[in-house]
């Protein structure tokens, strides 16, 4: 494939090599926001923090099965399977945040504004869905937890999903059938979302069905559309 660019990048004529450059100048620019904090004598008095707003991607002719980019998720970016919206979230605070810990707390970029406003002393608005992260980041206090995660995506086909502990619902298809049939995958044990269980659990998919029409709110700037030419 070849990337023309649009007149203010770079001409892409590899795009898995131009990936790959893409990742390793990312890797070296964040090592020299590491270094200069540390020249600067600010390191332990900055909380550095980085994620990515999706899975990986297949614009511009690039290939994400090339490098495996999504591992042992189910689909990339423009899905609500895991490989599209499951990312990795890295922060850095010398002498606040142990080093090499990790958490399975479930949260998503929506906590990270609650957890800023807390280590700025000061409150979110009230109506974020966010909670603060900051017991799990420093290991201190009582970290509050999602009873679920909601997302809806209206290019393609029209999608929903929600997060609620072991269990994962999707619904696709919203763009032809609002009542699309729900699936549903034990993450547990089906990282994967290989094994739609929906049969054998319905009351989960009723909880799914109840929290998707409460969370959903209909705007006429937002409508389900035919996919994109390519």
């Amino acid at each position: 494939g070849r990337y023309s660019g649009d007149g203010r990048t770079t001409e892409v004529r590899n795009p898995i090599a131009g990936f790959a450059a893409m990742m390793t100048k990312l890797d070296d620019d964040i090592g020299a926001l590491l270094a200069l904090l540390a020249e600067l004598g600010i390191e332990n008095e900055t909380i550095v923090m980085l994620s990515s707003d999706n899975g990986p991607h297949r614009e511009g002719g690039h290939d994400p099965g090339f490098w495996n980019s999504s591992g042992p998720l189910r689909g990339g970016k423009r899905s609500l399977y895991d490989g599209g919206i499951r990312v990795p979230f890295l922060a850095r605070w010398p002498g606040r945040i142990a080093p090499g810990r990790t958490s399975e707390v479930i949260s998503a970029h929506w906590d990270v504004l609650p957890t800023l406003c807390e280590l700025a002393g000061t409150a979110p608005r009230p109506d974020t869905d966010g909670v603060s992260l900051v017991p799990t980041l420093t290991g201190e206090g009582t970290q509050v937890q999602h009873e679920y995660l909601y997302w809806e995506f209206y290019e393609l086909d029209g999608k929903r999903a929600l997060r609620m502990g072991r269990w994962k619902a999707v619904r696709n298809g919203l763009r032809d059938d609002p009542a699309a049939p729900i699936e549903l995958y034990d993450l547990a044990g089906d990282v994967g979302e290989s094994h739609d269980v929906a049969a054998a659990h319905p009351d989960i998919v009723a909880r799914a069905e109840e929290l998707f029409r409460a969370e959903h709110t209909p705007d006429s700037r937002w409508q389900y559309r035919p996919p994109r030419r390519r």
